[in-house]
């Protein structure tokens, strides 16, 4: 994972705070420059503070990055805060963007159809997004990686992405294939409440969906590779998401989100959202276009 420049973009609350202590970490591991940005929606708004009292104030923000001997460089600009963090990343090019997500009522505010969400879909670059600091249990190198995959072009890229991140950090990853079973809500029909020869029908077509997406993930990996292990598991994806990174205590969650994935962030208010809301760590989301880009995938 070859990440040279960090955008992470605050609001000054506490949520983004912790964004700030993920961006400083992660830009310390990898000898990163890290970039700030606050955004102030109008000029008048900042109410008689200069911009440049806002960005002195931005700066002391990102001072631990600063104290730790990083590159630090900070920016306040006025205007749309989606328009001015895609620009930025644009513009440095940013290797990742680092955003907080404010959970609960507050995350519905920053995120449906506002920044967050918005950035996500257009970011040309992976975005990290880190939960309040009262839930994360995030650390440095990561050790335990969750990457949940439908087999699309771009969730297939994430899976390579994210072996690749756990072969430098020496992480455990854990691939995972969520089997949409038909029915999605209680109560479900027993094989006993079926005809026997539907029953039967039912229970072998269970059992070969999950031994081909078995198969599936298993091909992934290459021989020599360790420390991966592969899970199929049936139920609501974002639901098996969350409960297998919690299961396992993940570091870290990696999405792949494109124009047919079923993680795609357009279906944001389902499964992406549901897990970038409720995850107790940081989510990687990364589009099909920049997943090759990253070191030769």
């Amino acid at each position: 994972m070859n990440i040279r420049r960090i955008l992470c973009p605050t609001d000054f609350s506490e949520t983004s705070a912790h964004a700030v202590e993920q961006a400083v970490a992660m830009a310390g591991y990898y000898k990163a420059a890290i970039f700030g940005l606050h955004v102030v929606q109008l000029i008048e708004s900042v109410d008689g503070v200069s911009l440049e009292g806002v960005r002195h104030e931005t700066a002391a923000f990102f001072e631990t990055a600063a104290k730790a001997g990083l590159t630090v460089d900070v920016e306040v600009e006025p205007g749309s805060a989606v328009h001015q963090i895609l620009d930025h990343a644009a513009r440095l090019p940013a290797d990742l963007l680092v955003m907080g997500t404010h959970g609960s009522s507050g995350f519905e505010h920053l995120v449906l159809g506002s920044v967050t969400e918005k950035v996500l879909r257009k970011a040309s670059c992976p975005v990290l997004t880190v939960p309040p600091r009262v839930r994360s249990r995030s650390h440095l190198p990561f050790r335990r990686l969750l990457c949940a995959t439908d087999f699309s072009e771009a969730s297939s890229h994430a899976v390579r992405f994210a072996m690749s991140l756990a072969d430098e950090s020496g992480a455990c990853l854990t691939l995972l294939h969520v089997l949409e079973w038909p029915w999605h809500e209680p109560p479900q029909p027993t094989i006993d409440e079926l005809p026997v020869e539907q029953g039967f029908a039912l229970a072998m077509f269970r059992r070969e969906s999950e031994e081909r997406a078995r198969r599936q993930l298993e091909a992934f990996v290459p021989r020599t590779q360790r420390g991966v292990r592969a899970a199929v598991v049936s139920g609501k994806p974002y639901e098996q998401v969350l409960a297998a990174a919690d299961g396992e205590g993940a570091d870290l969650i990696v999405l792949g989100i494109g124009r047919r994935s079923a993680l795609n962030v357009a279906l944001l208010g389902s499964t992406a959202n549901h897990v970038i809301r409720a995850a107790a760590c940081p989510v990687l989301t990364l589009r099909d276009r920049e997943v090759r880009m990253q070191n030769g995938i």
